[in-house]
């Protein structure tokens, strides 16, 4: 069934259909309302939580991402800490429940290999959240399958070009499980990923192809990032104005601002700019809310020991946050589809525009 949420505090509803994952959001408050034509900017309460339940990661320690080409945005050879306990993902849950509509299981590891996952499963289901996560496929066992199939909207594999890659997408499949793949787009994959497009040479029965572009944090070295000056940064987008790429491809909203330079049959209300802080947000291992799992900083954290999720959400940080959103790019027709790009790292915004006034 169609979930309805009607944001009082911001005066605009939203839809969510949690068997297709399709989210709508409109701006008109009242029965016979007038439509203004703008998006709502922000939400009383994140929509979407990304929850780091894994604290540690057993394959990031023996170099797996690095030699599969992943550089780690989250660190995990080197950083460690207690994965999130049982009781604590509940509270979140409990806190969100009725406001949000799904979350994204991370952090620093495989969530799969969290002790309690299948329990954080059918918790969030329990309360009528949708659970989703990511993995490198190495630790999904054939056991797990019917909860992950029971309670996940969907689950991303992790394009680590090896044989376990192949072999979980397979295991997923074969169950019956909406199975996406999660593809980290720098100047080292750019070349394979424009092959691989341009021949629709991905596994049969995948979703979606889900294009992340590459962030110079953690282990990401900053002379990975793509530069909106490499032509194959304009050919790789380009070729999403052909129908059958768009249709089975997806985008972080990292990448707003490509597909707006670099496609010309992509409508800009078919793409979402950057949500963090405005309608999801990061939740760490440690139970600290952050902007999104890029922004980290102990300066744009609020700590969740001693105050509410609704309380750090409306925090002076968070506010802080939103308002870097107003830069020196409000003058461009394209602000208002791309918010003036990565409040964050302004360095992976692939806009020439934006390249220019830095």
């Amino acid at each position: 069934m169609v979930r309805l949420k009607v944001d009082e505090k911001y005066r605009f509803v939203s839809l969510f259909d949690p068997h297709t994952g399709l989210s709508i959001r409109s701006n008109v408050y009242e029965p016979g309302g007038v439509d203004t034509g703008n998006d709502p900017f922000q939400a009383g309460f994140p929509e979407l939580l990304d929850i780091g339940i894994m604290g540690s990661c057993v394959h990031g320690r023996s170099g797996l991402c690095t030699k599969a080409g992943i550089e780690c945005y989250q660190d995990g050879p080197h950083l460690a800490e207690e994965n999130m306990p049982l009781a604590r993902f509940k509270d979140i849950i409990d806190q969100g429940q009725g406001r949000i509509f799904q979350v994204a299981l991370g952090g620093r590891g495989d969530p799969e290999t969290h002790p309690d996952f299948v329990e954080i499963l059918r918790y969030c289901r329990e309360k009528q959240v949708v659970p989703n996560f990511t993995t490198s496929g190495l630790g999904l066992r054939p056991e797990m399958l019917p909860a992950i199939k029971e309670y996940c909207g969907a689950v991303a594999v992790s394009w680590y070009r090896s044989s376990y890659t192949l072999k979980s997408i397979e295991l997923l499949l074969g169950a019956g499980i909406k199975t996406n793949i999660h593809y980290w787009l720098s100047r080292a994959t750019i070349d394979e990923a424009i092959s691989r497009v341009e021949h629709s040479n991905w596994p049969e029965g995948i979703n979606r192809i889900i294009f992340l572009l590459h962030k110079p944090i953690g282990l990401g070295r900053r002379e990975n990032v793509l530069s909106v000056s490499d032509p194959r940064v304009r050919r790789f987008f380009s070729l999403f104005d052909r129908g059958e790429n768009a249709r089975q491809a997806g985008f972080d909203s990292c990448s707003v601002p490509a597909l707006l330079n670099f496609t010309s049959k992509i409508h800009p209300l078919f793409v979402e700019p950057c949500e963090a802080s405005r309608f999801s947000a990061y939740i760490s291992p440690d139970l600290t809310l952050y902007p999104c799992s890029f922004a980290q900083e102990p300066s744009l954290g609020v700590s969740l020991d001693n105050c509410s999720i609704e309380e750090a959400w409306n925090s002076e940080k968070f506010a802080a946050f939103r308002r870097r959103y107003q830069n020196g790019c409000q003058n461009c027709p394209k602000y208002k589809h791309c918010l003036g790009g990565c409040p964050v790292i302004p360095a992976i915004t692939l806009c020439p525009q934006h390249s220019l006034s830095r």
